[in-house]
This record gives structure tokens, sequence and C-alpha cells, in this order.
């Protein structure tokens, strides 16, 4: 299952694409409007760094205005994948979209019998909101795995893309159930490096390499002698 970020901060794509572990990312104008300077800047910045697919989303409510603002997202970079919220508008949009080699990530889809729809007219990612649906006291575990087993024996190519990811454990299910695709914010992600037995693991190895000096100094010749090597 591939990570993406769920952000429209710069700053901490820079952060977390430094880790090696991002494939894209989303965003949304609710996110895009906490961050100061030009939307497109943004955007274009935030493709640049993960070097992957990055959702941008479409304002109008209307199929016709969701298309125009789509093309125009979509020519803000070659990553840029249209966001689009679920509805007949949307799936319109989709269809008109895709059928023109663009690739959509049809949002805000809540139930096995919406993503079906979605895969129908064309779209690239099906994002379903777990947090959301945990919210309301849905199961968003049991909502995501109806989703795949109905889109996966009908051999459709659209990615399930778990979305609105509240913690690790969200993530894992995702992973679990089979989504192609996890995207989470970079505070679940911060989380998910943390484990108390890792953090006490690395320091009972520290103290036990501190314990032996000649061992720091074996080291730091074994450093020089492979940056000779390579010079």
């Amino acid at each position: 299952m591939k990570l993406f970020i769920d952000t429209g901060s710069v700053a901490e794509v820079e952060e977390l694409a430094s880790w090696g572990v991002l494939s894209g990312a989303t965003t949304n104008p609710s996110l895009l409007a906490k961050e100061e300077g030009d939307p497109g800047d943004i955007v274009r910045r935030i493709c640049e760094l993960v070097g992957g697919p990055v959702s941008a989303e479409v304002v109008s409510d209307r199929a016709e205005g969701m298309v125009e603002e789509g093309r125009a997202l979509a020519g803000l970079h070659p990553h840029v994948v249209v966001k689009v919220p679920f509805s007949q508008a949307g799936l319109a949009a989709t269809r008109e979209l895709t059928d023109a080699g663009l690739r959509v990530n049809m949002t805000l889809v809540f139930s096995a019998a919406q993503a079906l729809l979605a895969a129908e007219a064309g779209a690239t990612y099906i994002s379903c909101f777990m947090g959301r649906l945990d919210d309301i006291g849905v199961d968003s575990t049991a909502v995501v795995a109806e989703i795949v087993a109905a889109l996966r024996p009908a051999g459709v190519t659209s990615q399930v893309l778990a979305a609105s990811l509240r913690h690790p454990m969200h993530t894992v299910t995702a992973a679990r159930l089979g989504c192609e695709v996890a995207t989470a914010p970079g505070k679940v992600l911060r989380q998910m490096l943390v484990h108390p037995l890792t953090e006490a693991g690395i320091e009972r190895f520290g103290d036990d390499w501190r314990a032996r000096p000649e061992f720091g100094t074996w080291l730091e010749g074994l450093v020089d002698s492979s940056k000779v090597a390579l010079s």
C-alpha cells in the first residue's frame, strides 16, 4: 500500500518527504486556505517534493464548472490529479475529465454503491473517509472492506484510497483490507514512528556502544576509509 500525505503545507511535505516513504499527496480547499501564498505555487511545490500524484480539488457544484476547474488544475503540474466530490455532477465531470485523459480522485465516497458508480465513471482513485464514518458511529472498517470486496471481483482499475485517517491503526486497517493507497495527515504519520520498545532499544544500544570507546574510534575509521574508497 502506498502512503500519501494529506496536507496543504509545503514545510510539512518537505519534512516527511525526507523520510523516503511518501508516494504522493492529497490537498483540499480547506487545507490550502490555511496556508500563506499562492495555492498554485503550493500545489506545484508539493508535486515536486513527492514526485507522485497530488490531488487538487475543484470547488464548483456544477459539472461544467468542475470540468473547467479540473482542466485548469491539471495544467499546474503533470502530477496533479483532479479531486472531484461525489455527486451526480461529480460523476458527469469525472467521465468527461477521464475521457480527456485526466486522472480523477473521487472523494467523499461512503458506501460500496457509491464506489461502484465512481469506478464506472472512470475515477483513478476512490476516496473513503474512515474517520468521518467513525464520527457518526458507522464502522469504517466494515465499509472499506465492502468497497474493496465490491470492486475487486469486477476487475476495475480504480484504486481505493483510505482517507480521513485519525490514528495509525486506521492506516494499518487500510493496508490489511487491501487499499492501494492511504492518505494521512503529518500528525498520524509521525505517530507511526513511535513505539516505546523502539526508543528503549535505541537507548540501550547507545549505552552499550558508549561503554566501549574503542568501538567509536573503529567506526569513525571505517567511515573515513569508505569515503576515501568512494572518492
